[in-house]
């Protein structure tokens, strides 16, 4: 339970302690005195949003520190899983700086305001005037019942399923749009492989065939050239040639080296060259021979490369970009060919999936039935408590398709009066039925859960009377196996107070404070009699504050 709260330099209050026990707390003061502050600064210890406006002016930083005992298995079990290891108080503080920035300290080490956030859920339930609202949204309904049945667990299954089927349909709803121009887009790629694949292309044929056209356009010279060299090397009639000529200066350096040893090296690289040279005329020779222009050769090479040229042209710059584009398309066609298989398998699973969500939206219904019996009884025992036995409560049910939270839309609808039929809650409650509506379904979810502290502020907005008395009567109730606070404008519900609280503002210096008083039995006795009181508080009110005191002691003893 929440043990202590430290407030300091928030909005006007500049500091404050407070201290509490077990039991119901209630916390009054005048319109304005800053009775929503105490409840921005526990939102605030719980990770809740604070902004830098709540800093009072003139300091650099708000602080706010609650410490907690007895604190829930799960927190402990939160702390320890982010290394906080917690041995005995739970002390949560957070700091808000005036340029934004916050800070989160857990028994004095930093963490995360996330952090806050998860174990605060454990801590601290907070129930406003605008958690009235809910019962004005018929969308939220479903929450509320899904939590009084706890069917969390089962609809975490479903929604794990429906997700997956969502994505199915989505996959299968792309295939068919797919499908749709599948033939032509399978004709065109067809086209494209088979025009590359006839083409028979070879990596570096366009350069090979570029020379020999080359060549062919230049035969006369090349022939004439090659018979020049011929005739230089052959000879031509008594003339020799260059390889004779050569023969003759070998046998010279023989008939030399025979007398003359410095020769001998020189006679032998001159008859490696004159072999060369006779091997260059042979070759040559045979290049002559070799060397016929065929008819049409030119027109055929040149009609292969215009054939290379326009596939260039459509498929890339060179033939190897034009062979990596035919292996492209080859790919697209095998995947669109497997859309079939894809579709088929898709299509079973979309099957399996719609039938396990059909069996789990059915055990939702199932679930939310038993649950809305339950929470109507429930929630009729506690309206007849708070004056209110004449208002009955009726889940109304339609059937959807498959959405995200079953196949269920509820609605609840109330009948204020015997014989009236259910209507939307928003069409006929007034605000003090709301209220009171809201604290009996606050009250029925409250045995769900396992939450230390409850919080309601100002839930009994609109309501007087013995209206009022039975909400005070009934948070009480409450109180006795949970720490209850509830901020208050009625007499009733603070005359029901195991610990009281005074929220005074006053002004000091051009300044404005706040201060959060404790009552003792005597300030108990004022501030309930100043709660009823129009004016001047009398001696008489005084008495009757004091005999309410008294009443409501007894009235929760019995």
């Amino acid at each position: 339970m929440l043990t202590g709260l430290f407030i300091q330099n928030l909005a006007v209050i500049e500091k404050v302690y407070m201290e509490f026990g077990k039991g119901f707390h209630v916390f009054t003061g005048e319109t304005g005195a800053g009775k929503s502050i105490v409840i921005d600064a526990i939102n605030g210890i719980l990770g809740g949003r604070c902004s830098k406006e709540l800093v009072r002016s003139g300091t650099e930083k708000a602080v706010m520190i609650g410490s907690f005992q007895d604190v829930p298995q799960q927190v402990v079990d939160i702390l320890r899983d982010n290394g906080v290891d917690l041995e005995d108080e739970l002390v949560i503080q957070r700091e808000i700086s005036v340029d934004g920035k916050s800070v989160a300290r857990i028994c004095g080490r930093p963490v995360t305001v996330g952090l806050l956030k998860e174990i605060g859920s454990h801590l601290i339930n907070i129930h406003g005037q605008h958690d009235n609202q809910i019962l004005l949204s018929p969308e939220r309904h479903m929450e509320i019942l899904d939590c009084f049945g706890e069917i969390n667990t089962l609809l975490s299954e479903y929604q794990r399923k429906f997700h997956r089927f969502t994505k199915v349909e989505k996959e299968l709803e792309e295939i068919n749009e797919k499908q749709q121009t599948k033939n032509q887009k399978l004709d065109l790629l067809h086209y494209q492989i088979d025009e590359i694949e006839q083409a028979d292309l070879e990596l570096g044929e366009d350069v090979e065939l570029e020379h020999e056209a080359r060549a062919i356009r230049n035969y006369a010279r090349i022939t004439e050239s090659l018979h020049e060299a011929y005739q230089a090397l052959d000879g031509e009639d008594e003339l020799p040639g260059a390889s004779s000529k050569l023969v003759d200066a070998v046998n010279a350096l023989e008939y030399a080296s025979e007398y003359y040893n410095g020769v001998d090296e020189l006679k032998e690289r001159l008859k490696g060259i004159a072999y060369e040279v006779e091997d260059i005329r042979h070759e040559v020779a045979s290049k002559l021979e070799e060397f016929d222009m065929t008819p049409n050769r030119l027109d055929a090479i040149e009609a292969r490369l215009d054939e290379i040229f326009k596939l260039k042209r459509k498929y890339g710059a060179t033939i190897q970009e034009v062979l990596d584009y035919q292996q492209n398309c080859q790919k697209q066609l095998e995947q669109i060919e497997g859309y079939d298989i894809r579709q088929n398998e898709l299509m079973v699973e979309q099957k399996q999936l719609r039938l396990a969500c059909g069996e789990l939206a059915e055990q939702l219904t199932e679930q939310r039935r038993k649950a809305a019996k339950q929470l109507v009884n429930t929630v009729a025992h506690e309206l007849k408590f708070l004056d209110m036995a004449n208002v009955t409560l009726q889940v109304h049910w339609e059937k959807t398709p498959f959405q995200s939270k079953g196949r269920d839309k509820i609605e609840f609808l109330i009948s204020t009066n015997v014989g009236e039929p259910p209507k939307p809650i928003a069409k006929i409650a007034s605000g003090g039925e709301l209220s009171r509506i809201m604290l009996a379904i606050k009250n029925a979810l409250a045995d769900k859960d396992q939450i230390p502290t409850l919080i309601f502020d100002e839930v009994d907005t609109g309501v007087s009377g013995s209206a009022a008395q039975k909400i005070g009567l009934k948070l009480k109730q409450v109180s006795k196996n949970r720490q209850v606070f509830s901020v208050t404008h009625l007499a009733q519900i603070a005359a029901l107070a195991d610990i009281h609280f005074r929220i005074r503002k006053s002004v000091k210096g051009n300044r404005t404070y706040t201060e959060v008083l404790p009552l003792d039995e005597h300030g108990r006795v004022q501030e309930v009699a100043r709660i009823m009181s129009t004016g001047e508080i009398t001696d008489l009110m005084m008495k009757n504050a004091q005999e309410m005191i008294q009443r409501g002691r007894q009235s929760a003893e019995s």
